[in-house]
């Protein structure tokens, strides 16, 4: 069978083998390059107990202030204009801060208790229903004791309660992106799948190998990752345990074991095999180790994605052409097409509501992140490079990471308002993949 340029670009092998080189000590940066225009004004105190110019690496308020700038539904007041710095509800002049044009204020303080730990307090308050004596301002608030080392996720947790409390949808600042990174290695390379939290910080190697690594899927807890690696010279599907580093071997027939992903209940896996030939969409149950072909026929079927249900895959295949994406449904086999705007949609993926379908679309200025309404079919371009390509949605719905030719990884709503770029700053990333929401 004659591969076309379309699927050298799905199966990525030969363009991964071209990444530059890359440093093992890359980190990411996560920017805001555009926000809503209507972002709700919001003022975070620097918290009692921590330096106000402390090192932002955990400085809680600091790191609460890039989490809700960076989602760009917030525009936070500058610390430089704040009159006071209120650490409870009790000390806060609600008539001072509505002057500054604020909404809603963070307050909070961090106190050493014993045996190493930290106790955090954290409350959001509304300055209008502080300033009616007859109206309770705490719109939240939590007290609750971390270890020392833990004071960026439980900032990461404040930042996740202060957004769905003020935005109505649960937030992702505590959840992970996985990400390949190549470095240099003499005239060889090294391949690291990489974890890091979702701004970017935090980075660590689960998997160094010499030989390439590809199309990470992160299971629904967070917990494992499954890959392909070539470390034996052909590809093979491996899932690894993120905290101990364990991994075990999934698949490895003969010819292409590719695209693994999580079923919504973590009990299988779809691949894409082409161990009768073409390649075919299969599932695999983890517990009974039963492997069921999903596609049949003569075309190439590939990149399998589950619905939020778990009844039906996505995938994308060539049967009518060029690629584009299709649903079946496992109780019946039953295929349907879904897009047919364009010559080429691949990559594919549900949000988390199953209303639309987030793809990597072919558009007249090349290869585009765009989301397709189900109910409509209206399709929508969220990215305008030309070179964009691995999109993942966040696990909220709300936002979606996705990698570009120039190994910078961006992230866009899936409402194309919001955009932020995390470029590393020593070479490049590819292949990203969002966590879902961990516990």
């Amino acid at each position: 069978m004659k591969w076309t340029l379309h699927y050298k670009r799905i199966f990525r092998v030969a363009i991964l083998m071209m990444i530059l080189p890359l440093k093992a000590e890359a980190v990411l940066n996560l920017e805001l390059t555009q926000g809503m225009v209507s972002a709700l004004p919001i003022a975070v105190v620097p918290f009692a107990g921590q330096d106000r110019a402390g090192d932002a690496s955990d400085n809680i308020a600091k790191v609460i202030g890039a989490d809700l700038q960076n989602s760009g539904r917030f525009k936070l007041l500058p610390v430089s204009l704040m009159k006071q710095f209120p650490a409870d509800k009790q000390q806060v002049d609600f008539a001072q801060w509505k002057e500054l044009g604020v909404d809603n204020i963070v307050v909070g303080k961090v106190t050493p208790v014993a045996g190493g730990k930290i106790q955090i307090e954290f409350s959001l308050l509304d300055i209008f229903k502080g300033q009616d004596n007859k109206q309770n301002p705490v719109v939240e608030t939590k007290t609750w004791t971390v270890d020392a080392k833990n004071l960026r996720r439980g900032a990461h947790h404040i930042s996740d309660l202060v957004y769905e409390a003020l935005i109505g949808q649960k937030g992702i600042f505590s959840t992970r992106v996985a990400y390949i990174m190549v470095q240099p290695r003499g005239e060889n390379r090294n391949y690291r799948l990489e974890v890091a939290d979702v701004d970017g910080y935090n980075p660590r190697a689960i998997l160094i190998s010499p030989e390439p690594i590809m199309s990470p899927a992160w299971s629904r807890d967070g917990r494992q990752i499954a890959f392909v690696s070539f470390e034996n010279k052909r590809s093979e599907i491996y899932i690894t345990d993120v905290i101990t580093g364990q991994r075990r071997k999934i698949s490895h027939f003969s010819g292409i074991n590719g695209a693994p992903a999580w079923s919504p209940d973590d009990k299988k896996l779809a691949m894409v095999l082409s161990k009768g030939g073409t390649p075919k969409i299969y599932t695999l149950d983890l517990a009974t180790k039963q492997l069921t072909q999903i596609t049949t026929g003569s075309s190439i079927d590939t990149e399998p994605n589950w619905a939020p249900d778990g009844k039906s895959l996505l995938f994308t295949s060539d049967r009518s052409g060029g690629p584009q994406l299709y649903q079946v449904f496992l109780n019946d086999g039953r295929v349907q097409r879904l897009t047919f705007s364009g010559s080429y949609n691949a990559r594919g993926s549900f949000t988390p509501d199953g209303k639309k379908v987030v793809m990597l679309h072919r558009a007249d200025q090349g290869y585009t992140v765009a989301a397709q309404d189900l109910s409509s079919g209206a399709m929508q371009l969220l990215t305008r490079s030309g070179r964009d390509e691995s999109p993942s949605v966040a696990p909220n719905g709300s936002l979606v990471l996705y990698g570009n030719e120039y190994g910078v990884l961006g992230i866009v709503s899936t409402d194309g308002r919001v955009q932020l770029r995390l470029p590393a700053r020593e070479g490049e990333v590819q292949s990203p993949a969002w966590s879902g929401f961990i516990s």
